[in-house]
């Protein structure tokens, strides 16, 4: 913990510079140990004697403002000499740097602060403390320019000099903590595929794969020439570079050459790109594309999940939601990299993170954004759209959104069986099911409040951001379902359920009489329904799919409610028309009633909207939009338009629970307890995949034989039970082994 150390902050007058504070220091003796804890407002990167002490990037993360800021702790001991110089190098990041598409008035880095201690512990037994304060030393740096939205530049001919010593930073500052989350580090690199010369006559690096990170130059270009980067996700419909959906973010990286041989990439920024776009390059130096190399960034988890099919087309949509979740996990689960947004959106964390357990070992991940979502609830209850939240920029408590608060925390008790991160949660989980219940003037449904709806469907035409289905109804659907999963919290933390378990009955009682009428949706005639801005319907695949999935009708209902969901689909060409809300629960809806058949159709349609159509257009990632570029290579709009962005890649928790049919028992927590129920499609052929769960290596395949008989293969450790259910084979359990089946 760092305790007696102060904030410090530059004098004024750096503009734009990145700041590097400095200490010299020399030993008084043999050294036993040097450890360094450091946190910054901003960014930074920490060294010893001019060596970076990690390859930890963004450092020290985004958290909560309000709430805390962690610090990151060093072992320097191999690096400190008799003689030594401590430097911390900062830059703008999340707190003092632009976020989100409103513009603030402008701010340098002279609004950076950076607060570490240093000890020494020497072998005679004596201790010294090197602590932040006044004595410190302000130096300018290379780094001119760094923001997040709109580049890096690096001038290697800039003259450093001191600019003077470190004041104390009397500003209030977060309570600082240990690191809670995963280090933020460089991962794949993704060479160069093809040089590309626009019908504009623009000179295009191809990297073959949308990626978060940066471009990585080597180059020995002569003394002052310039090297300019623009990036882009997409070419246009003509195969010209393409911007216009990155919005305000100008994504514009500039490197200033010194002569020598030298390799360049961004320290404190990162863009979200397929293509790079060189807008300035030295004439007379060849253009070599093994000089550039596309470095992906994301948090340092562990991948734990695999899948592979016989329909390549599966394989490539898997490919592109494993890239999408890398990324859009940059130290928070972000909508998309790439646009001047980036923000910890809870809706597409509440549909994902499922998936996002399958994939990686996200336990860490969550807990520090789980963590700062507690901490900037409201006092009612309310969860914000984005978290971390932003003062001032933006504030709405929408379902499905704010529905993270309760879904998140168990998901990851799901995945991981952590009883003490679901604890640290649960009282989060009833403030937002108390704000539900104590909204409006109707206790038991969420009427009339401020929502995203089914964000981006497309039932309620064309330009339409929220969807035909009643926002109302999804309120007060996610109301019931998030005070049934307080209760399952409060059942596996051995808490009393009872009045959560009243409520959940009263509430469905009443979204039945509401929205329900002889057992299929209907229209609840007020607020939303009376909505002029875009057609509101009761009967949608959406409305249908959610009353399923979240049990909200009779047994003897769901016959008819799946019919009439088959209807719509088949009434649309065999198409959804579903978008945030209700896309990731449609095929589950479909397969738990009875009609794999239509769930495998829309697994594998081709047109818009559909998985697949995307996949047929080139992505290497998931789209925003269903049709974010269409047929004919125009683009859905300009001004929300990502081609990163990872919500509907939660299809995958179908493929991997259905498809596979690995599923978690609701008191199988951590994969203790599975139910193995694979569901199979000769389109297909053939499905494998795995999970590296908590208790050891879990796999599940299935082939159809060349006699038209299916040949299952299930590999379960032996801290998990698994009860088979397969079709034609008694229902039995088995553990710890693998076995095969031929039906």
């Amino acid at each position: 913990m760092i305790r007696n150390s102060k904030w410090i902050k530059p004098a004024t007058g750096l503009g734009n510079i990145s700041p590097e504070f400095r200490k010299e220091w020399s030993l008084s003796g043999e050294v036993a140990s040097v450890t360094a804890q450091i946190s910054a407002a901003g960014i930074y990167k920490f060294f010893c004697n001019g060596e970076a002490v990690s390859n930890a990037l963004l450092t020290p993360g985004w958290t909560s403002h309000k709430g805390r800021v962690q610090y990151q702790s060093y072992d320097i001991t191999e690096l400190v000499k008799k003689d030594n110089t401590f430097s911390i190098v900062c830059a703008k990041g999340w707190v003092c740097g632009r976020i989100t598409w409103k513009r603030q008035d402008p701010k340098t880095t002279d609004d950076v602060a950076v607060i570490a201690e240093i000890k020494i512990k020497y072998t005679d037994g004596r201790v010294e403390y090197i602590r932040t304060d006044d004595s410190w030393q302000v130096y300018t740096t290379r780094i001119l320019f760094s923001e997040f939205y709109d580049g890096e530049t690096l001038d290697l001919t800039a003259e450093r000099h001191l600019h003077g010593n470190a004041e104390i930073d009397t500003r209030r500052h977060p309570k600082l903590i240990s690191q809670v989350g995963e280090f933020v580090r460089e991962r794949e690199r993704v060479a160069a595929a093809a040089l590309i010369i626009t019908p504009k006559g623009e000179r295009v690096i191809d990297f073959g794969q949308n990626i978060a990170g940066y471009a990585e130059i080597k180059t020995s270009a002569p003394r002052g020439s310039r090297i300019v980067l623009s990036h882009a996700e997409v070419l246009d419909a003509e195969g010209n570079f393409y911007t216009e959906n990155m919005r305000s973010a100008e994504n514009l990286v500039t490197y200033i050459t010194d002569g020598g041989e030298r390799t360049f990439k961004p320290t404190f920024s990162f863009q979200g790109f397929r293509y790079i776009r060189l807008d300035e390059f030295p004439e007379g130096v060849e253009i070599r594309l093994s000089d550039f190399t596309a470095i992906a960034i994301y948090s340092d988890m562990h991948r734990t999940g695999y899948f592979s099919c016989g329909y390549e087309k599966l394989n490539r949509l898997y490919s592109n939601i494993i890239w999408g979740q890398r990324g859009n996990f940059i130290d928070i689960p972000t909508d998309c990299p790439q646009r001047d947004e980036r923000l910890g959106w809870t809706g597409d964390a509440e549909v994902f993170c499922r998936t996002a357990a399958i994939n990686y070992d996200v336990e860490r991940f969550f807990r520090k954004w789980l963590g700062d979502m507690a901490l900037d609830q409201s006092p009612e209850g309310g969860i914000n759209g984005t978290i971390p939240f932003i003062p001032g920029r933006f504030h709405k408590f929408s379902a499905a959104w704010g529905d993270a608060a309760t879904v998140c925390p168990w998901e990851m008790y799901r995945a991981y069986g952590n009883k003490d991160d679901l604890r640290a949660s649960f009282e989060m989980m009833k403030k937002w099911v108390e704000y539900m219940h104590a909204f409006g003037d109707e206790e038991y449904l969420f009427i009339g409040g401020d929502h995203f709806g089914d964000w981006l469907a497309l039932d309620a035409g064309e330009g339409q951001y929220v969807g035909a289905t009643q926002t109302d109804f999804i309120a007060s659907a996610y109301f019931a379902y998030s005070t049934k999963l307080v209760i399952l919290a409060a059942r596996a933390l051995g808490e009393d359920a009872g009045y959560y378990e009243e409520l959940y009955a009263k509430v469905r009682e009443a979204f039945r009489a509401a929205f329900m009428r002889n057992g299929l949706p209907v229209l609840y005639p007020k607020a939303d329904a009376l909505s002029t801005k875009r057609p509101v319907i009761g009967d949608t695949q959406t409305a249908i799919a959610i009353i399923l999935r979240f049990g909200l009708c009779e047994e003897d209902e769901r016959a008819a409610l799946t019919a009439r969901l088959v209807e719509l689909i088949k009434a649309n060409d065999g198409r959804m028309t579903t978008g945030f809300v209700g896309t990731p629960h449609i095929l589950h809806a479909l397969s738990e009633n009875g009609r794999a058949d239509v769930a495998f159709d829309l697994l594998l349609q081709e047109k818009a909207p559909s998985w697949l159509f995307s996949v047929n257009h080139g992505a290497t990632t998931i789209w925003e939009h269903w049709d974010s570029q269409r047929e004919d290579g125009s683009f859905w709009s300009t001004n929300m338009n990502s081609f990163n962005h990872y919500a509907y890649g939660a299809v995958y928790d179908w493929m991997f629970g259905v498809m596979l049919g690995i599923d978690v028992d609701v008191d199988g927590a951590g994969y203790e307890k599975i139910t193995y129920a694979p569901t199979t499609d000769r389109r297909i052929g053939y499905a494998n995949g795995s999970i590296e769960s908590r208790r050891g290596l879990i796999s599940s395949s299935w082939t159809y034989l060349e006699d038209g008989r299916v040949r299952y293969e299930l590999t379960v450790p032996a801290g998990t039970t698994a009860k088979v259910c397969i079709k034609g084979i008694a229902e039995h359990t088995v553990s710890g082994g693998s076995f095969t089946y031929i039906v």
